[in-house]
């Protein structure tokens, strides 16, 4: 304590790592996961004279809490000694919640640091996430991507654990190393060893065998939509009887959208990370496809939680959300999906915490036309009412419709149909290839998809002949078309003249557009 007097008494600015060491105290950094953005944390480790006590502060919860006796065990069990003192951990910054058991290892090493068992000069120049266990083994944690990406904007090395290496490895332009047991990070800081660099799998599948669009029989225009609806990333929902091929023809659209390219793999990675850990890296190039059961409530569909996490829309990122059965899910449930599916995000408020997540998926939904199901499937099967028919539809709500871009009905598949054997028929590859295209197409001309055209974007892309102009008004009125709708058969028709290679909307393109806007109309 004399030295440290000493030092601050002669030199203001004296060097801040002497100080800490002769004031018993170490700093050690490392970050917390808030939505998917990964902030600084700078955990503050003193030791004081007193009867022994360990106290953590800085709006830890409970899992944080805990983790002195998982460090105190993993110290022990690792043949370090555990300081007899008053020690006090605290989380800076004080204002910013600090959840699950990634901060063991970075309260360890600055335990052992302040207590001079290992050295404390070069930690700044380190960061560490982990969970201990009781003998000092290393466990994986979540949200270790995050950490990663946002560590490779500063000049630290990161350290994690060896169940995470992979992980880790994903942020190109971050040093980061990966150990097994706090005995293999202690030897690394004191010089004794080097703990291994945390390298990709060496084959990482880019792209999963998906079922085959040519297995579907008949439905050549549900084929017609599902390609357009990938063109554009617009939103599809199938009505048709039971057996019509609904959640067959939706399990095909992953196969003929464009892989993802590394931002957007890297993206959807993140929000995997961060919402459960379990992350797999033989799938992070894969599009995600989710398919929540109608029993899910608003939480797991939309995100939540005392402390938020992400739920389906944002595990959906960049690919797909199929909701079968969607007049089955609570309505209240669904009218949480208008916002995201306009701004491709969601904001989740909570009292201690608020976290946004990016959600921007393509909605495929399907569902029975009527209560039975055989509404206008050839056969005199159903006996619902007009009003019946009214009120099933009534579940799905105005402005929920709206922000579907196509509404398609799917006939009853025929015996001969499905006996039928076109060599000619069109594989998932070949319309693939056409979907990749179209979607360069867009990108090169306005650096997006059409679906998420808006304001003078959307009026630059979107220029009409006056002839078509009269066509749409003419639409719009008998149809009451409500602004949103009139936006998005626009954003459609311009998909359409897309993939006819044509610069200017024509008026067949904005009549299939329309077409495709079935619910707009009584039963």
């Amino acid at each position: 304590m004399q030295d440290a007097e000493k030092l601050t008494n002669n030199d203001p600015n004296a060097d801040q790592e002497t100080l800490a060491q002769a004031r018993s105290l170490a700093m050690i950094h490392t970050r917390t996961v808030v939505g998917v953005n990964a902030l600084p944390v700078i955990v503050e480790v003193h030791l004081a004279n007193g009867l022994p006590m360990f106290s953590t502060v800085g709006l830890p919860e409970a899992a944080v809490k805990e983790s002195k006796d998982r460090v105190r065990g993993a110290i022990l069990n690792s043949g370090f000694e555990f300081p007899a003192k008053r020690i006090t951990v605290n989380l800076s910054p004080a204002d910013l919640p600090k959840t699950g058991s990634r901060f063991d290892l970075p309260i360890a090493i600055g335990i052992l640091a302040a207590s001079g068992q290992v050295p404390n000069k070069a930690l700044k120049e380190f960061e560490f996430v982990g969970e201990l266990a009781l003998d000092g083994q290393l466990r994986k944690v979540a949200g270790v991507l995050p950490t990663a990406l946002a560590c490779g904007g500063t000049d630290r090395q990161l350290i994690v654990p060896t169940a995470n290496s992979e992980e880790a490895a994903l942020a190109e332009q971050t040093d980061s190393r990966h150990a097994s047991h706090l005995l293999t990070v202690c030897r690394h800081l004191a010089g004794q060893g080097e703990m291994d660099i945390c390298l990709q799998a060496k084959r990482v599948p880019s792209f999963a065998d998906y079922p085959d669009l040519c297995d579907v029989k008949g439905q050549a225009q549900a084929k017609r939509a599902l390609e357009i609806a990938a063109s554009g990333g617009h939103s599809l929902l199938f009505m048709g009887p039971p057996g019509a091929g609904k959640s067959m023809l939706a399990s095909r659209l992953p196969g003929i959208l464009p892989e993802l390219n590394t931002d957007e793999a890297l993206q959807t990675a993140a929000i995997q990370s961060v919402a459960n850990g379990d992350f797999d890296i033989s799938n992070w190039k894969q599009r995600p496809f989710r398919n929540p059961h109608h029993s899910a409530s608003s939480v797991a569909l939309v995100g939540g939680g005392s402390h938020p996490r992400p739920g389906e829309i944002s595990l959906a990122h960049k690919g797909i959300l199929f909701l079968d059965e969607l007049t089955e899910f609570s309505r209240a449930t669904l009218e949480q999906l208008r916002e995201p599916l306009e701004t491709g995000k969601i904001n989740i408020a909570r009292a201690n915490q608020s976290a946004q997540y990016p959600a921007e998926f393509m909605l495929i939904a399907a569902c029975n036309p009527c209560p039975c199901g055989y509404l206008n499937d050839g056969t005199d099967r159903c006996s619902c009412s007009v009003g019946k028919v009214d009120n099933y539809r009534a579940k799905l709500s105005g402005p929920m419709l709206d922000r579907i871009d196509m509404h398609v009905h799917l006939p009853r598949v025929t015996t001969k149909e499905l006996q039928s054997n076109d060599p000619n028929v069109e594989t998932s590859e070949q319309v693939k290839a056409r979907v990749v295209k179209v979607r360069l197409s867009q990108y090169v001309r306005q650096g997006k998809q059409n679906s998420r055209l808006e304001g003078s974007m959307l009026e630059r892309q979107c220029v009409l002949d006056e002839a078509t102009k009269q066509f749409l008004e003419l639409a719009g009125e008998r149809l009451q078309l409500s602004a949103r709708a009139y936006h998005r058969i626009l954003k459609l028709a311009r998909t359409i003249a897309d993939m006819a290679d044509v610069d200017r909307i024509a008026k067949v393109h904005v009549s299939e557009a329309i077409a495709y806007r079935s619910l707009d109309r009584r039963v």
